[in-house]
C-alpha cells in the first residue's frame, strides 16, 4: 500500500481502544473504536472552528470477543484524500473522501443518506485503483 502509515498499534478485539487520524492537509480524519462489543471505522471531518468532528460515515470492522491480538494501521493516501484501515496486513476498510466513497469487506452498514451513496463492498480492484 503507497501512502503514509499514520498509527500502527497492536489490538485485542472486544478491547476498549479508540484511535483517531486526522489529515494534516485536509479536514478529513478516520477514527477507529472498538468499545468492548463491535469495532467500527468513522469517516470525519473537522467543524471550522476546530473543536470537534462531524461523522460523516462507519463502517462495520468486527464484532465480539475472543479473538487474538490483531496488528492495526492506519494508512493515508499520498493526496490525503483516501485512508485505509488494515488489519494484519490486509486492508478491512476504506474511505474515498474525494468521491465520498466508504468501503469495506463486509458491506455492512447499508450506505447512508449523508454521505457513502453508492456500493459498499470493498474489493481488491478499489485498493489498487485508491492507493
Amino acid at each position: 500500500m503507497n501512502g503514509y502509515l499514520m498509527q500502527d498499534r497492536d489490538w485485542i478485539p472486544g478491547e476498549d481502544l479508540f484511535v483517531e487520524s486526522l489529515s494534516p492537509e485536509s479536514a478529513f480524519g478516520v477514527v477507529f473504536e472498538d468499545d468492548g462489543e463491535a469495532a467500527y471505522f468513522y469517516a470525519v471531518e473537522k467543524d471550522k472552528e476546530g473543536t470537534g468532528v462531524q461523522v460523516l460515515d462507519a463502517l462495520h470492522i468486527f464484532e465480539g470477543t475472543g479473538e487474538p491480538a490483531k496488528h492495526l494501521q492506519i494508512v493515508w493516501s499520498r493526496d490525503w484524500l483516501k485512508c485505509a484501515l488494515v488489519i494484519d496486513g490486509q486492508c478491512h476498510a476504506l474511505y474515498d473522501f474525494e468521491a465520498h466513497g466508504g468501503y469495506n469487506i463486509n458491506e455492512f452498514p447499508p450506505p447512508n443518506e449523508i454521505w457513502t451513496q453508492g456500493e459498499r463492498k470493498l474489493t481488491d480492484e478499489i485498493v489498487k485503483r485508491l492507493f
